[in-house]
């Protein structure tokens, strides 16, 4: 099964393939979509909708994973996040995916056993379960592995 894991975000989208095949897990793509900040949201929605699109054919999941917002105090932020995890979901939905959505401590908790583990521990936890020498980087990328690998934990 291949699954698209997405840490959604207006300046910066982490993305992450993979493969699972029964407990055999491995990374087929990943990396970051960075729109300007000085960009009018608009035309940043655009560009992270087609990017999501090119990643979508480029790779062909079968399922989509993006991670739930998580507000803070920043609700302005977390408004144009919400923007963009829209367009995101529209790109899979059209595509066809089946589409999951996980909270940050659902996801700490299917790759740590804790839903309160810190960011260094779950992506320990990435680099373990893709047999990876290095944490993949930016961070966005690492836990967009971290979603698409909590659909199958």
């Amino acid at each position: 099964m291949r699954i698209l894991g997405i840490e959604p975000g207006t300046a910066i989208v982490g993305f992450g393939v993979i493969d699972v095949d029964g407990q055999k897990k491995t990374i087929i793509d990943a990396g970051v979509i960075r729109t300007p900040a000085n960009q009018e949201l608009e035309m940043r929605l655009e560009t992270i909708y087609t990017e999501i699109n090119e990643i979508i054919k480029a790779n062909k999941p079968e399922v989509m994973v993006i991670e739930q917002l998580f507000f803070g105090r920043n609700v302005t932020t977390a408004i144009s996040v919400s923007h963009a995890r829209g367009v995101m979901i529209l790109a899979g939905q059209q595509a066809g995916l089946k589409i999951e959505e996980f909270t940050p401590p659902q996801i700490k908790q299917a790759l740590t056993g804790t839903g309160s583990a810190d960011k260094k521990q779950v992506q320990e936890m990435v680099k373990l379960l893709l047999n990876l020498k290095e944490v993949p980087q930016p961070d966005d990328c690492a836990d967009a592995l971290a979603a698409a690998l909590t659909y199958n934990a």
